[in-house]
């Protein structure tokens, strides 16, 4: 089942906005998501976007690897959904995947999809049973940390011993935990999980580690507008009468 599919299917509708900006191929970005990522909190739909993009640009480059971005509606799910059945026939398949990224929200409220004021990001290694949370506010999200890696220890079938990292990057606002979240991301993704090699020993500390979070922003929007660009011409070229009723798409 697709994972748009699959969101909708626990989540009912509520995830689908009104003014689309972007479909890049599981992910609607809406324009008032494009505005949050200009100054403001980062919205499921920008994490989720950031993690669709480094799956489809970042991770076809490395075809041993066996890594999952889990999505932030998913890692809600796991979180506040007591069916374990209904967890499982959610969730991908993990049993040959070595590390799990799940982006963590202190959102309490099961009956609002996109809720919360705080991100965090768990880093699961079910390779070693490990769980690391990075948390750019201190401790936090430290109590949904821990109940997302006690979850997913059952998912996995396998213990997992949780670190929160003391030595993550901190934000200097109330805006940017969102952010530090891609950011930390894509960094333990590319420069430490991706380039080591089968018998090094990575370390998973991000201390000393300097996040510009409004490069980040900048960078975030760059890519959006030339996908936006792209998706623009690949539409002009349609002959269909109802090209120009659909955001620019990319799949």
């Amino acid at each position: 089942m697709p994972l748009r599919d699959r969101i909708v299917r626990h989540f009912g509708h509520s995830l689908s906005p009104e003014k689309p900006y972007l479909s890049y191929y599981d992910v609607l970005l809406t324009l008032e998501d494009v505005k949050s990522l200009k100054n403001d909190w980062l919205t499921d739909n920008n994490i989720a976007f950031w993690e669709e993009y480094l799956e489809r640009e970042t991770l076809p480059k490395f075809p041993q690897a066996r890594i999952v971005l889990l999505r932030p509606s998913m890692t809600f799910l796991l979180m506040k959904e007591p069916d374990q059945r209904a967890i499982r026939a959610a969730l991908p398949d993990f049993s040959k995947v070595t590390h799990i990224f799940m982006p963590i929200n202190d959102n309490r409220n099961v009956s609002v999809a996109e809720g919360g004021s705080h991100w965090s990001l768990l880093v699961v290694s079910a390779l070693d049973g490990k769980a690391f949370h990075y948390d750019s506010l201190g401790g936090a999200n430290y109590h949904e940390a821990k109940l997302a890696t006690n979850k997913m220890s059952h998912i996995l079938k396998r213990r997992l011993d949780f670190e929160n990292l003391r030595d993550a990057p901190q934000q200097e606002n109330g805006s940017d935990c969102g952010v530090f979240v891609c950011i930390i991301m894509r960094h333990l993704l590319v420069k430490r999980l991706l380039s080591a090699n089968a018998r090094e020993k990575v370390s998973m500390s991000m201390g000393g580690k300097m996040v510009d979070s409004n490069g980040g922003r900048k960078e975030m929007l760059a890519i959006i507008e030339n996908l936006r660009e792209e998706g623009e011409r690949r539409r002009s070229r349609s002959a269909s009468p109802f090209a120009s009723k659909t955001p620019p798409r990319i799949e």
